[in-house]
């Protein structure tokens, strides 16, 4: 299953007001649940692993802190949301630049960041056309399943 499908059935959960969701395949399992205290992610696809010879594996439950007050979102403004939980990384190594900076121009395929979970990097893309007008989220910090890492300004 693609980051994009996933994140179709995640705003799908929203739309609906769905708590969970569980879909299982041959080699594919993913059961997502909304709400309480804990969030707990369960994938088990031995071909979204970096060594395809690896065991199924899951997440062990994630502490969530209490729901804050989200800052105002601009009108206009498009949220870059993170597709997983992990931690976030602003470029590909220390000594590098950072994948993107507040004022850069960006496209759908443009890489913004890196999301680490499970010891895989993996590349998060824009999906949208515009200037970074700000970042949410410091280097090395964790994230959660769709929170909103940039403000892009899809001029």
């Amino acid at each position: 299953m693609e980051i994009n499908e996933i994140k179709k059935v995640v705003k799908m959960m929203k739309d609906n007001d769905l708590s969970e969701f569980a879909l299982e395949e041959e080699n594919f399992k993913l059961q997502l649940k909304r709400g309480g205290e804990t969030v707990t992610q369960v994938v088990s696809a031995p071909q979204m692993v970096a060594a395809p010879a690896m065991a199924p594996f899951a997440a062990a439950p994630v502490a969530v802190a209490p729901a804050t007050e989200a800052p105002a979102v601009d009108d206009g403004l498009i949220e870059v949301t993170s597709p997983m939980v992990g931690t976030f990384y602003s470029s590909p190594s220390p000594d590098t630049d950072a994948f993107a900076s507040v004022g850069m121009n960006i496209t759908d395929d443009s890489v913004v960041c890196i999301v680490e979970a499970m010891k895989v990097m993996n590349e998060i893309k824009a999906e949208v056309k515009g200037t970074i007008k700000k970042i949410l989220v410091d280097n090395a910090t964790p994230v959660q399943f769709g929170q909103a890492l940039f403000l892009v300004d899809p001029a």
